[in-house]
Formats: C-alpha cells, sequence, structure tokens
C-alpha cells in the first residue's frame, strides 16, 4: 500500500517508526496537500453564496487550482519516499579499495541528487498556493476566515520543511554548480514564502481579533 493511501493513524505510526520513510520530506508534501485542501474547503463553503457572488469566477478558479496541486502534492508523498531508498541502500556500499570508494562517492552523488528533486517541487508547489491563499483571505467567505490562516500555516511548513531536505542533501553533494543551481532556484521562494505566509496568517488574525 502506498503511503499516501494509508489511514490517518497508519501514516502516523509509519512515520513514528524507525523506518527512513515516510519522513520530513513525506511529511512536508503532506502538509502542503492539507493546507492546499483547507483553500477548496473555504472555496466551497463560498461559492454559490450571494455575498460572494462577485468572486464566483475567481472562486471557481482557485478551487480548480487548488484541487490539481492538492493532488500533485499528494503523489509526491511516495515520490519522495522511493527516491529516498537507493540512498539508504548506497551508504552502505562497500569502500575497502580505492575503486569501491570511487564507486559509492559516484553512487552517493547520484542518489543525493535524486533525494533532492521532490523536496524542490514541495516547495515550488507549495509555494504556488500561496498567492490562492491571499486570494482566498480576501474573496472567501469570512466564515472559514480562519482555516485559510490554517492553511497558510501548513503551507509555510511544507515550504520550509521541503527545504530542510533539500539542504541536507545538497550538504553532502560534492558538485558546486548543482548546488549553487538549486539554492539560486529555491531558497528565494523559501524565504518569500515564508514571508508571505506570515503576512496573512498575521490578517487573519487581526481580523479575527475585530
Amino acid at each position: 500500500m502506498k503511503y499516501a493511501e494509508k489511514s490517518c493513524v497508519e501514516f502516523t505510526d509509519a512515520t513514528f517508526s524507525n523506518a527512513p520513510v515516510p519522513g520530513g520530506g513525506g511529511v512536508s508534501a503532506l502538509a502542503g496537500a492539507l493546507g492546499t485542501a483547507l483553500g477548496g474547503m473555504v472555496c466551497n463553503l463560498t461559492t454559490g453564496k450571494k455575498k460572494y457572488a462577485q468572486y464566483e469566477e475567481d472562486i471557481q478558479r482557485i478551487m480548480k487550482e487548488a484541487n490539481e496541486i492538492k493532488d500533485s502534492l499528494i503523489t509526491m508523498i511516495d515520490q519522495d519516499a522511493e527516491n529516498f531508498l537507493p540512498l539508504s541502500k548506497a551508504y552502505g556500499l562497500p569502500t575497502s579499495t580505492d575503486e569501491e570508494k570511487a564507486h559509492k562517492a559516484k553512487v552517493m552523488e547520484e542518489c543525493l541528487k535524486g533525494a533532492c528533486s521532490v523536496p524542490v517541487d514541495i516547495v515550488k508547489t507549495s509555494y504556488k498556493v500561496i498567492a490562492l491563499m491571499e486570494e482566498l483571505a480576501v474573496k472567501g467567505s469570512s466564515l472559514a476566515l480562519s482555516d485559510v490562516g490554517v492553511g497558510v500555516a501548513l503551507l509555510r511548513s511544507a515550504i520550509t520543511g521541503g527545504w530542510l531536505n533539500v539542504v541536507i542533501n545538497i550538504n553532502s553533494i560534492k558538485d558546486a554548480e548543482y548546488v549553487a543551481n538549486v539554492r539560486k532556484e529555491v531558497e528565494p521562494l523559501v524565504t518569500e514564502g515564508m514571508a508571505k505566509c506570515d503576512e496573512i496568517y498575521m490578517k487573519v488574525w487581526k481580523t479575527l481579533q475585530k
């Protein structure tokens, strides 16, 4: 059974265990999917309401995009686990001779890059949802405003969690050009994403205090 198809209890217990997967990557993907799903819920609670009729077209657009992103992030839970397995095996390769050491170094480099790919996608994909949540903070039903706040909190976790899983891998990668490119591509999304999530969360918080 795929990790994404397990019950909440099964997934949590599997994460709790000493198995290497699901780990931080899979949990980050799930956090992003749940945050996105809350955006979808806000859309479903808003659509068709006369009070928000002026936003109906936007709500339908956001709902469609959020549904696609949610499914994509769910898929990443198992993709991350699959990509990590070769790396976990590579750690056990023999290093008795110079030839074996060179072979292990080459395999490790390939596996580390493979292990980076899904966490990079988790950051990029979760980042896309932030703009949707920002819209929903204005256009979504006020009765579900707290869900927008919870959603961005989860998306922040997905972005920062995904980034940590990138960093722990690129720290061991020798290919300096590859590492520089990953940092250049992803780090700004993390910084901007965190700031934007915090901004939306505080707007929600202040509105709820009124």
